[in-house]
């Protein structure tokens, strides 16, 4: 699949967020919207800004923002956005945060941007090439086994009781005193680029994880649900990234906790 003008597009939507977010850092106040997550102008004023590249650019395809909605296209392809991902760490002036961009084909993410536009850090994700950081290809590492892996998450709050338990037990199994807690998207670049080995989530929507599966996969990883199945637009919330595609097994094992 050749997408040359895609990728270059990605790149502007990317710049564009990154302009409208900046102002904001450290300086904005937040909103609580109806699922009492907070939001900012700048959430907002970045989806506007890459929404209006698209209209002017990619008028046939369809747009999936988390601020504004759906609006179809008529080409089949769709553009998933999540202007900040990690509102709750850039309220609290935490540069861990990202802006996720995904072009989504027939239900499946073909190519992916994580961009932390503090920090000036980029990965960008394509299917059958390599996840380049910053211009650079980068990999995630090996790991022999469940129990030296380094798990990361965005909190445990985030997890229902029974996710938790169905957590805990695959936590458990790894080197859990390197648990990373906090991160969003930024834990799902730190896998890539080689220095965490596990994240585990839940209830995630697709803006929060289209654009992450070109990256982690591009790099060497893996991303599935918590069965081990590839994610598609369908897929239920539950999200795994391994740095090793190896220990895939394992990890549903474990996730699964004997049930």
């Amino acid at each position: 699949m050749k997408l040359d003008a895609e990728i270059a597009l990605a790149h502007r939507l990317a710049d564009a967020a990154g302009a409208a977010i900046r102002p904001h850092f450290r300086a904005a106040g937040f909103e609580r919207k109806g699922d009492k997550t907070p939001v900012t102008a700048a959430d907002r004023a970045a989806e506007q800004a890459m929404r209006a590249i698209l209209a002017a650019e990619m008028p046939a395809d369809g747009v999936i923002g988390e601020e504004f909605g759906v609006a179809e296209g008529t080409s089949g392809r769709s553009w998933v956005l999540d202007p900040i991902d990690g509102t709750t760490g850039f309220v609290a002036g935490r540069p861990l945060f990202g802006t996720l961009i995904a072009l989504v084909v027939d239900g499946f993410p073909v190519l992916g941007v994580i961009d932390q536009p503090i920090l000036k850090e980029r990965w960008v994700g394509v299917i059958g090439q390599p996840t380049l950081f910053n211009g650079q290809a980068v990999r995630t590492r090996s790991c022999a086994a469940l129990a030296e892996a380094a798990i990361a998450t965005t909190g445990p709050h985030y997890f229902s009781d029974h996710d938790g338990e169905h957590f805990m037990a695959l936590a458990a199994q790894t080197d859990h005193k390197r648990m990373v807690m906090g991160g969003d998207c930024y834990n799902y670049a730190m896998l890539a680029s080689g220095h965490l080995d596990v994240v585990c989530e839940s209830n995630l929507k697709i803006y929060d994880w289209a654009a992450l599966v070109p990256v982690v996969e591009g790099a060497g990883g893996v991303m599935a649900d918590w069965h081990g199945d590839p994610l598609c637009q369908g897929s239920s919330g539950h999200v795994l990234a391994l740095g090793d595609a190896a220990r895939l097994d394992d990890v549903v094992e474990a996730l699964a906790c004997g049930h």
